[in-house]
């Protein structure tokens, strides 16, 4: 439905809106003042259908200036006003729903205040309407974790009056009628709960914690309390004008930028995916923590797999990982036990590769060695069908030395899946030279009905991800022989906004893994590449993380605690090294690890590894917990400016050999001021 529509029912008026920018900009507001003006009309019934709200996020202070005054008049107005929400009504249309006297909604409808999803703040009475109808608590949790809820937690909230299960517009007509005359419950004049600090705390800590560094959620709190302690018509002045700041803020154009990459990927992966073969029977090799996660995202999609370990007891172990994810969610409410039984049902367990002749598509996850995964796939390769997929799950390794041993390379595709990987949505799809285009399509296919966002890359060490990343880390530790420590290192990061910073992170992981990487590659290692030992040397005391209690950091009942003898043996390390000494700035950390991302990310695209930036930064954002609300190591350092990243890729390539080389590309982006970003 385009614009809106009107008609007069029983002396009622009714409008039908599909899309509310439009209906305002073709004169809904002059409409309804007519409608409100006019003897013959009892009442209005305003209803929306479709999926409306969540406007353009870039136009929200221009394209809806006149929505709170117009909510306002409505809240105000004489005549009873009564809101139908069918389908999914978000952000705009449920505060435009919140100002009317009266609210009713489907059973199949949905409602919700979305914005903090994308660094926003309502603009148009949510913060200040919300809690009148549904309390403290209720609000808070809509408002700071932008869930979208139905019919019956809405009713159950106090943001609907009823639910219709017959003829909701029939319903709302006949309320007006009930209404007309009567004394309206305006939703500014109920009373507003008070704003106690503790309990505030109590109720928002969660959600702050979870969104630290968001400029949003920290304003939406300010605004909901500020409804108990400020006159009405002022407060709602102060959300919009806040609302208004926000959406101009760098948060907010990161989450523009973010939603667009999302947007434009997925047109080229629906495009690409058009000549993909079909898929339903998969085959997964390698029953451990990888290979299980990956099973379960296929079953939860509708594939059947068939699941191979070398012997009864580690396929054993496999499926009872896979039962134990069920079983947790059935445990929890979160899946009815006729689902887990109907997706175990599609699970074949097998100790014979001859089980997988049949297979559209087999990935291999088994343990990533390219000895032990090329002889694999070659086996693969002579049982399988010809139209086969075969697919690598290898997160480092040449695919094309893989391909070398097949005798049809051109079906064999890297499908990095990310841990845990049925939870995960990142998947780099890894093109080799010899990958054919519809194989290429079908993993992207695959990845799309799997949820994940798919992104191509082509052949490299570590492809996108763990190629930056790895750049990133290696960074870190050249910090450490430059007067930086582990936890400062890490605070700077969580502060900006990752999860966990990179020491932390592998206290998680195990350092035992890496180790053991770094002791493989050792002998390929170039002799001038500047190598930081502390990590080994912390393997060699038996610190392997927190399996052990004891890695970067020293694990107290599970809580991690700076180890002043880790940070003794870091000092002791940089004074041999022989590097300038600096004390290190949070904001200085995080700027130079921005920068040698970007470098990286640049190098990534002139060797043809990224389709465009969008991508490294999806990449990053799905895959490694860089914050959305920054954007991505891309944009953050368009915003940052590549003036300022030459520079400070001049000041690290200068001390770091040939492990950093200034990309050229960024001496160009500097010299003219570009951005790599067209959305940005």
């Amino acid at each position: 439905m385009s614009l809106f529509a009107h008609s007069l029912q029983d002396s009622v008026a009714l409008i039908a809106i599909g899309d509310l920018g439009e209906a305002l900009a073709a004169g809904l507001a002059a409409r309804i003042a007519h409608d409100q003006a006019d003897p013959a009309v009892l009442g209005i019934v305003i209803a929306f259908s479709g999926v409306c709200g969540a406007a353009d996020d870039a136009a929200q202070g221009s394209r809806f200036k006149e929505l709170p005054d117009l909510l306002q008049q409505i809240e105000a107005g004489r005549k009873p006003v009564i809101t139908v929400w069918q389908g999914v009504a978000r952000d705009e249309v449920c505060e435009f729903g919140l100002a009317c006297h009266a609210r009713i909604m489907t059973g199949d409808a949905r409602i919700g205040l979305t914005y903090v999803k994308r660094g926003l703040v309502p603009g148009a009475g949510g913060t200040q309407r919300l809690p009148r109808l549904s309390g403290l608590h209720a609000a808070f949790d809509l408002l700071l974790s932008g869930r979208i809820i139905e019919a019956d937690e809405a009713l159950r909230c106090g943001l609907v009056d009823f639910v219709s299960e017959k003829d909701a517009l029939a319903e709302a007509i006949a309320l007006v009628r009930r209404l007309s005359g009567t004394a309206l419950r305006r939703t500014g004049l109920l009373s507003m709960p008070a704003c106690q600090a503790v309990d505030i705390e109590h109720v928002t800590a969660p959600f702050l914690r979870r969104l630290r560094g968001q400029d949003a959620p920290q304003e939406i709190v300010r605004l909901v309390c500020l409804a108990s302690t400020h006159d009405y018509a002022l407060a709602l002045a102060e959300e919009y004008a806040t609302a208004t700041n926000i959406a101009q803020g760098s948060q907010a154009a990161a989450f523009r930028h973010v939603a667009w990459a999302e947007r434009d990927l997925a047109r080229r992966v629906k495009e690409e995916s058009k000549s993909a073969r079909a898929i339903q029977s998969v085959g997964i090799v390698g029953a451990g923590t990888m290979g299980t996660g990956i099973a379960v995202a296929f079953l939860d999609v509708g594939y059947d797999v068939t699941l191979i370990e070398a012997d009864d007891a580690a396929l054993a172990r496999g499926v009872q990982r896979i039962e134990a994810i069920y079983d947790r969610l059935v445990v929890g409410g979160r899946m009815p036990d006729a689902v887990r039984r109907e997706r175990l049902e599609r699970l074949l367990p097998h100790t014979e590769l001859t089980a997988l002749r049949s297979a559209d598509l087999v990935l291999e996850a088994i343990f990533e060695d390219m000895n032990a995964k090329s002889a694999l796939l070659a086996k693969l390769d002579a049982i399988t069908k010809p139209s086969c997929v075969l697919a690598t799950n290898t997160s480092y390794l040449n695919i094309d030395h893989m391909a070398d041993g097949l005798a049809d390379p051109s079906r064999l595709v890297g499908m990095h899946f990310f841990s845990p990987a049925h939870i995960m949505k990142m998947l780099e799809v890894v093109k080799a030279t010899h990958t054919a285009s519809d194989v290429v399509a079908t993993a992207l296919a695959v990845g799309r009905r799997l949820g994940k966002i798919a992104v191509v890359a082509g052949v490299c060490d570590g492809f996108i991800g763990n190629r930056i990343f790895s750049k990133y880390r290696a960074l870190c530790e050249f910090m450490l022989e430059e007067g930086a420590l582990p936890f400062e290192i890490d605070d700077a990061l969580e502060t900006y906004g990752f999860a966990m910073g990179p020491f932390a992170a592998s206290d998680l992981a195990g350092l035992d893994i890496s180790w053991a990487r770094r002791k493989s590659l050792a002998l390929t290692r170039h002799p001038d590449e500047r190598y930081v030992p502390i990590a080994d040397q912390i393997c060699e005391m038996g610190r392997f993380g927190q399996k052990t209690g004891s890695g970067w950091y020293r694990y107290d009942k599970g809580k991690r605690l700076r180890d002043p003898e880790i940070d003794a043996l870091v000092r002791a390390h940089a004074a041999k090294a022989g590097y300038p000494q600096k004390a290190w700035t949070a904001d200085e950390i995080v700027a130079r690890i921005l920068a040698v991302m970007a470098n990286e990310g640049l190098q990534i695209l002139d060797d043809g590894i990224a389709a465009q930036a969008s991508d490294i930064d999806l990449v990053l954002l799905n895959g490694y917990g860089f914050p959305a609300y920054r954007g991505g190591p891309m944009f953050a350092a368009d915003q940052m400016g590549w003036e300022r990243v030459v520079q400070l890729m001049e000041s690290i390539a200068s001390l770091s050999g040939p492990s950093f080389t200034v990309t050229p590309r960024i001496r160009a982006l500097a010299a003219d001021h570009s951005r790599i970003h067209a959305a940005v």
